[in-house]
């Protein structure tokens, strides 16, 4: 029989379902899933589109600049740069400008599927159509939560820097 302190420690532990990080965690796996499919037919996976979906706003932006908007690091994003480079989608050239800047560049590969991509991951939002999600609400909600963790994650970082001095 348990003594009243550990069903109180047992109580004190959240519920993986009542969490807001385990729905988003569960629904980006999700959602990554519904495109898989979709990007397999290019060859491409999810961060992959999504560099390119980077560079078909803009061309030549620089590793620094994809791995801020893509919130990664660059041990994530090298390798699948370096695979998007394989498959002739992009190039990589360091900046005349600066030599320790590395830019990534569309190659006619790369601009060749962008309508077929488009289209086919367009059909994906078909499939939502009539649901009662308010879709833009959601992005926004989650991009406000995105960045509020973000602030907490960079204030628990500064914290530490500063106690450890």
């Amino acid at each position: 029989m348990r003594n009243s302190t550990d069903q109180k420690a047992k109580d004190d532990i959240p519920l993986l379902d009542d969490m807001v990080c385990f729905a988003l965690h569960s629904a980006s796996r999700a959602s990554v899933a519904a495109y898989t499919p979709v990007l397999k037919r290019f060859d491409l996976t999810y961060l992959q589109y999504l560099v390119l979906l980077l560079l078909w706003e803009k061309d030549a932006r620089s590793v620094g600049e994809i791995a801020s908007r893509l919130y990664l690091d660059s041990g994530t994003l090298t390798p699948l740069l370096k695979r998007l480079e394989r498959k002739k989608y992009v190039d990589r050239r360091r900046a005349a400008s600066d030599e320790r800047v590395v830019l990534i560049r569309l190659t006619a590969g790369g601009e060749a599927i962008k309508s077929d991509v488009v289209e086919a991951v367009r059909g994906l939002g078909c499939r939502l159509e009539g649901s009662s999600i308010d879709f833009e609400l959601l992005k926004e909600s989650a991009v406000a939560l995105r960045d509020l963790l973000g602030n907490a994650a960079n204030n628990n970082a500064k914290r530490k820097v500063h106690d450890s001095a």
